[in-house]
């Protein structure tokens, strides 16, 4: 075929497709995709982050893309009934200081990835009070994590597990053994599964992954470890339930600025493939259960 045939089919194609998400993107509000249920104190936790004083630039911009899952991810988390102890793994001292301020957790920990044994101490403020907590280093794929045994009531690992390069069970067993009997695990991470990933992967443009992108390097600047793998929501269920965690919710819900894509979900009913689970968010509350059977290395997600 002729090399101007070539473009002119290209061009055609990508006009198909901009013209399909105009179309979609004006449909959408009619799908009936079913989104969870909003929580009394949702608007509450949105007003509550709100108050963080953040600077101008990246921060800023990151908390303002991301509010609604961390309003979401601040509202699952319990209230404190026991040691009041909780920790947030990938501590990005955002939601932090609220889980003291409004949660009411008595000890609030961090951690980051580091040097096992080297601590940093974390500040933020809120309407001017100030927040500090500290963050010990440590590799959460290899390292014991530097707390005893069933030493928190609550741990959070939020937008975490999608970034980690060789042991996802071993973060989760670590978080299993500090956790008491009956305490909270809470992971949030992308849907490999969703109605855009669907979409992207139809359309053959763009990789369903929702970030596939590499940070660009700059001298002398630390580099971010990508989204090595992102999840289904049905895999994290049995990723969680491998760690011996019982689930107590998992649930998806769409991302506003991909509303476009939501009409993929008449798309998959028409031609009778799974409509659940499939917003472009997953969240999940996992309970330590001691008398669960552990597996060690999930044959989904390990190879032998």
């Amino acid at each position: 075929m002729p090399v101007y045939l070539r473009a002119i089919r290209g061009a055609l194609r990508r006009l198909n497709t901009y013209l399909s998400r105009r179309y979609e993107s004006g449909v959408a509000q009619g799908s009936p995709m079913p989104v969870p249920l909003m929580p009394q104190d949702l608007a509450t936790a949105r007003e509550q982050l709100q108050q963080l004083d953040l600077p101008e630039g990246e921060a800023r911009a990151y908390f303002a893309k991301h509010l609604p899952r961390l309003a979401r991810t601040l509202a699952l988390t319990p209230e404190p009934k026991s040691s009041g102890r909780i920790l947030e793994l990938g501590c990005y001292l955002q939601l932090t200081p609220l889980l003291a301020r409004w949660r009411g957790y008595r000890e609030v920990w961090g951690g980051y990835y580091g040097a096992l044994g080297e601590t940093r101490r974390g500040t933020a403020s809120v309407q001017g009070e100030p927040f500090e907590c500290r963050i010990d280093l440590f590799d959460a794929e290899r390292d014991r994590f530097p707390y005893a045994d069933h030493y928190f009531e609550t741990v959070l690992g939020c937008e975490m597990i999608e970034h980690l390069l060789r042991d996802p069970m071993h973060c989760l067993l670590e978080s299993r053994r500090i956790l008491e009997e009956g305490g909270r695990l809470i992971v949030t991470t992308p849907n490999v599964a969703s109605l855009t990933s669907v979409a992207r992967a139809l359309h053959g443009y763009d990789n369903p992954q929702l970030y596939s992108q590499y940070q660009t390097p700059r001298p002398g600047a630390p580099t971010d470890t990508p989204h090595v793998r992102e999840y289904t929501a049905f895999e994290l269920r049995q990723l969680l339930e491998a760690a011996g965690f019982e689930i107590e919710s998992l649930f998806t819900e769409p991302i506003a600025e991909l509303a476009m894509n939501l009409p993929m979900w008449n798309f998959l009913e028409e031609h009778g493939y799974n409509t659940a689970l499939r917003g472009e968010q997953t969240y999940c509350v996992a309970v330590k259960r001691s008398a669960l059977p552990v597996t060690r290395y999930p044959k989904f997600l390990y190879s032998a």
